[in-house]
């Protein structure tokens, strides 16, 4: 046998350089215990850090669409109140009465909503979308804003001394029957989701978390807050975390809007313009004709507008009459919501952001979109539909992928369709039906353009207010000698000289891609529709 001194005198050398290298990890270690966490992190990773489904703990990861991720994703009397009281120790249901919780969970193949199908959603392509030119641009949902700034862990500490958890929620219960987007967190998260509605309750804007979490589930139990509950519509879709450097949040900061400021008179207004819909809803025979009464009553008293103040919440669709998709969505979700009908906010993508609603009747699930629905006089295009039937031109995004299929087929296509023009109406020859007002787009006469150097003008400043992103602008121009023009103008790319590269100039943009549609409107004016992406 011949032995290798050499190899051995390696070998001890390795082993001598190994034990330093550990040494001095260990004295930077007790330097930096921030270090020290994330390294810990890094090899023993704690568990119960994503939120699940209750049913079976499903991971929360939502496709990604377009390159964005989603993850981070009547039978009470009139005075009875409108908003549900949160005592502790009971199990809230939207319209407040002291009916008992339904105890029915998430596993909607096995609670008879569905009754034809234990399945689950399926996303279609969105590659594949057609969007009717009547409604594309009709949409306006926004996502969660969030803006997370890092802290200390003395600063987390201090935050912990000076702020506390504020209002906790204790004892708080929600019915996932009512409230889908409850049912899917886990506990932690169902805990956080208590403390964040009963603070959102009072008023208190600030507090600290219950329980240990991450910016992520944060963000899942704001979502399923917002999803749930519309009739808190003082709270802004955004807010702002404090995490520490091994990413636990140590402050939640909500948002409210101007009717916080008075609140209660807010409420009031509010409770009063629901009342109206609903003590002549509460007279019908039957869930369906409620629904359709509610669907009918929101279209003829709302007018779509993408600029219309709070237009996330359910107040500026009851109360200010103006709003986009979400606010339609989270009207109609409250208003059903107080009739004893569970309806579901759904949010996803139709083109663009949108919002609709699925709503639960006695043989399964229907999506409804009244936003769509609220052309001309109003329709039935998109009420009352199986997911097949809005397969080619709406895809749920973020936690909306967890609520239940929608496959009913009793209440589909009952609605009688709109009344054809008579003889003596005017109507397009590329459009069905009679020709819109500018009332029923929401433009003014002072807004009408009458000359091309106006309409240039009118393009430079909508795409220099709104900025860079993806989004929809309109303006109505007049005469069919204008329109003529206008086509030529566009055609030889002279709009590009007129205000494109000025304003692209100007936000400092390096591409830019444009889709136009035209409507022939009364009076021979024309709706030009701008869906434009600028990066």
């Amino acid at each position: 046998m011949v032995i290798n001194m050499g190899f051995f005198k390696k070998l001890s050398a390795i082993i001598t350089a190994l034990l330093a290298l550990f040494f001095l990890l260990i004295i930077i270690c007790a330097v930096n215990p921030d270090l020290s966490k994330r390294i810990g992190n890094f090899l023993f990773p704690e568990k119960d850090q994503t939120i699940s489904l209750s049913s079976n703990h499903t991971d929360l990861t939502v496709p990604i669409v377009d390159g964005v991720s989603e993850n981070d994703i009547a039978k009470e009397p009139v005075q009875t109140p409108l908003f549900p009281d949160y005592n502790a120790n009971q199990s809230v249901i939207p319209n407040g009465n002291n009916q008992p919780a339904s105890n029915q969970t998430l596993d909607w193949g096995s609670t008879g909503i569905a009754k034809d199908t234990a399945s689950t959603y399926v996303a279609p392509n969105t590659s594949g979308l057609i969007i009717p030119d009547t409604v594309s641009g009709k949409n306006g949902y926004q996502p969660l804003q969030e803006e997370y700034i890092s802290v200390s862990d003395t600063q987390a500490e201090q935050i912990q001394d000076q702020l506390g958890t504020g209002f906790t929620g204790e004892g708080l219960t929600f019915d996932s029957y009512w409230y889908p987007y409850y049912g899917m967190l886990d506990e932690r998260g169902q805990h956080i989701y208590c403390q964040i509605y009963a603070n959102a309750k009072e008023l208190n804007a600030a507090f600290v978390p219950l329980e240990p979490i991450t910016s992520g589930q944060l963000k899942n139990a704001l979502m399923a807050v917002y999803n749930d509950h519309p009739e808190l519509f003082w709270l802004d879709t955004a807010y702002t975390c404090k995490y520490t450097a091994d990413g636990r949040c140590a402050e939640i900061g909500l948002q409210f809007n101007r009717t916080a400021q008075n609140l209660e008179s807010s409420i009031s207004t509010f409770e009063n313009r629901a009342r109206e819909i609903l003590d002549k809803a509460r007279g019908l025979s039957s869930d369906y004709a409620k629904e359709v009464y509610v669907h009918d009553a929101l279209i003829g008293s709302i007018t779509y507008n993408l600029r219309a103040e709070m237009n996330q919440s359910a107040y500026s669709a009851l109360v200010n009459g103006q709003t986009v998709c979400a606010g339609y969505a989270r009207a109609f979700q409250y208003l059903m919501q107080q009739l004893n009908i569970p309806c579901y906010y759904c949010a996803g993508y139709a083109g663009e952001r949108h919002a609709w609603n699925i709503i639960v009747l006695d043989d399964g699930c229907y999506n409804v979109d009244t936003t769509w629905d609220d052309v001309g006089d109003g329709n039935y295009d998109y009420f009352n539909k199986n997911d097949a039937d809005y397969a080619s031109n709406h895809v749920r995004q973020e936690l909306s992928v967890y609520l239940p299929p929608c496959n009913g087929r009793a209440y589909r296509n009952l609605e009688k369709p709109p009344q054809t023009a008579s003889s003596n109406q005017t109507t397009s020859s590329n459009q069905a039906g009679p020709l819109r007002t500018l009332t029923d787009v929401g433009i003014s006469e002072s807004q009408v353009i009458k000359d091309m150097a106006g309409y240039y003008q009118n393009c430079h400043n909508q795409i220099l207010a709104n900025g860079k992103g993806e989004y929809t602008f309109y303006n109505v121009i007049e005469g069919r000698q204008l329109l003529t023009r206008w086509e030529q103008e566009i055609d030889n790319g002279t709009y590009e000289d007129e205000y494109m590269t000025a304003v692209m100039v100007e936000l400092g943009a390096g591409d830019c891609q444009m889709q136009i549609h035209v409507e022939e409107l009364q009076g021979d004016r024309y709706l030009i529709t701008h869906k434009i992406t600028i990066k």
